[in-house]
């Protein structure tokens, strides 16, 4: 627990605690937090539907994984458009080429999952059929592929990120 902090113990004599940094509470931001914890129902709601399909034909969970994509994407174009108008301009990094695949796999995801959406829309609610979902199949690659490239390079760029912020500085700062 951090000094300074509500129910942490009072500072040592002559310390002044530090307040947490810019991106420590960024980390931290409820919207960051949602995003992730969408992003991580998204994954594992995915991949229990794609191995259930492959191991017995059926995909568990189809409906809740389609609503919370369409949430995941709304959420991710507010989360994305601030995070752009803070990083800004595009610079030769690592972290900053990492974030641009991670964003451009995710519009692709998102994109390609809202496409499969109307399928199961028109089958499931519009003709309240229990019966398969017509899913063109080079659009269901495409979504599963650019799923898994999402949460790679999301979590290569979180990396990068953090990485970058443990080297030391130079006299400069």
């Amino acid at each position: 627990m951090r000094a300074g902090a509500p129910g942490a113990p009072p500072a040592a004599p002559g310390c002044t605690p530090r307040p947490p940094s810019p991106r420590s509470a960024r980390l931290r931001a409820p919207l960051l937090l949602t995003l992730a914890a969408l992003l991580t129902f998204e994954a594992l709601g995915g991949l229990t539907i794609f191995v259930a399909r492959l191991a017995a034909g059926t995909v568990p969970g189809e409906g809740l994984h389609v609503l919370g994509g369409a949430l995941l994407a709304g959420l991710y174009a507010v989360y994305q458009w601030q995070h752009w108008q803070r990083v800004r301009p595009l610079r030769g990094r690592l972290d900053y080429v990492l974030g641009v695949i991670a964003s451009v796999a995710m519009a692709l995801a998102l994109g390609s999952g809202l496409a499969l959406a109307l399928p199961w829309w028109q089958t499931r609610v519009a003709a309240r059929s229990a019966g398969r979902v017509p899913y063109p199949p080079q659009l269901s690659a495409l979504h599963t592929i650019g799923s898994m490239v999402v949460l790679t390079f999301v979590l290569a760029h979180l990396g990068a990120v953090l990485m970058r912020d443990r080297r030391p500085r130079g006299p400069a700062g």
